[in-house]
């Protein structure tokens, strides 16, 4: 074994040490918080890649025609990094969530990064996160729960707030899906982008979150994979979204039966921006008026853990989300994991 170095060859960096909240860990007394307290999301917003590609730079590899990809998955177009890392697109939406949110970043005391495409094994992208949007000594966790990891970190946020463990929190989905994908797979090739959503959440409003479903059953596990070996996506399509649709139906009539409330006290439907297939069969199964569910695919392809937010931002942007809206929240991904929520949105976008 190799000879430890003697306690006096030890030098502590000052920088990392934080007497008062020592002290206050010590003692039991709080840092940050201050009390139990409902959450709401105080803003959101999304940043996606300048590169703009058209179906038709994909399906020509593969000897089909753009309507192909467009018939089967809703996709017409997507984003794709050109230089950007995922810390830049995380950083971008978080910095603009916050400026409308009129929030010091300094404020912050949570920091979530849900993707499965981060830059690098380590680091982890949340503390890189948070110090380029200003939140450095903020907690800061990478969240991997594939599609459903937006819900998932949405969910611990509100739980850290309602705890009052923490002042206020920033939840990005982020993705960079291009560098996961075998442009010579057809069931792949066309369906996903690249891009970032962020939302603040803060206590007591505006708006709200009510309670979040989340669940996972491995027994799906063989239906969405990236091995480590491959690094690549492979699914299993069809079963895919019999799956998706089944799950992501089931939880929304949960969380609407927990909730007391029923299908027409809903404003707007923000399904996981999976496939326009997937969201039309989840539409019809619910009997679901489709100008109150958000399809977006045709522009962002499926960004995975930032569908969620970049489809709230989209929606906000064209006028579909609006200040009273009462929202459901759904997603649906490899593991297999999905979930359900509710909001009541009154934020900025």
């Amino acid at each position: 074994m190799p000879e430890l170095p003697r306690e006096q060859d030890f030098e502590v960096d000052a920088s990392l040490v934080d007497p008062d909240g020592l002290v206050a860990r010590a003692t039991g007394a709080r840092t940050n918080g201050g009390g139990a307290s409902s959450a709401g999301i105080a803003a959101i917003a999304a940043a996606v890649p300048e590169l703009v590609v058209d179906n038709e730079e994909i399906a020509a590899p593969l000897g089909i025609d753009s309507h192909w990809i467009t018939s089967r998955t809703g996709v017409r177009r997507r984003r794709r990094v050109s230089g950007e890392t995922l810390v830049d697109l995380s950083a971008a939406a978080g910095t603009r969530a916050l400026e409308l949110a009129r929030m010091d970043p300094g404020d912050l005391d949570f920091v979530l990064v849900a993707t499965f495409t981060p830059d690098e094994l380590l680091p982890n992208a949340a503390p890189q996160v948070a110090a380029r949007v200003g939140a450095s000594g903020a907690a800061a966790i990478d969240v991997g729960a594939a599609c459903t990891g937006f819900l998932s970190a949405l969910s611990l946020a509100r739980a850290q707030i309602a705890a009052g463990s923490a002042r206020a929190a920033l939840v990005v989905g982020a993705e960079i899906i291009s560098r996961m994908i075998d442009y010579d797979d057809r069931r792949t090739a066309g369906l996903f982008g690249d891009g970032a959503g962020a939302a603040v959440l803060a206590p007591g409003g505006p708006g709200g979150i009510r309670q979040i479903a989340l669940h996972s059953d491995a027994r799906g596990a063989e239906l969405i994979k990236a091995s480590n070996e491959e690094r690549l996506i492979r699914m299993d399509g069809r079963a895919t979204f019999r799956a998706a649709v089944a799950a992501m139906s089931d939880v929304t009539m949960e969380v609407l039966s927990d909730e007391g409330l029923a299908l027409d006290e809903i404003d707007l439907f923000v399904y996981h921006q999976a496939n326009s297939r997937i969201i039309s069969a989840v539409g019809e199964r619910l009997a679901l008026p489709a100008d109150r569910v958000i399809d977006c695919l045709s522009e962002y392809g499926n960004t995975s853990a930032a569908s969620i937010p970049i489809a709230l931002s989209d929606a906000a942007a064209t006028g579909s989300l609006r200040k009273g809206s009462r929202v459901l929240l759904s997603a649906f991904g490899a593991g297999l994991t999905w979930g359900a929520g509710i909001i009541e949105w009154e934020g900025g976008a």
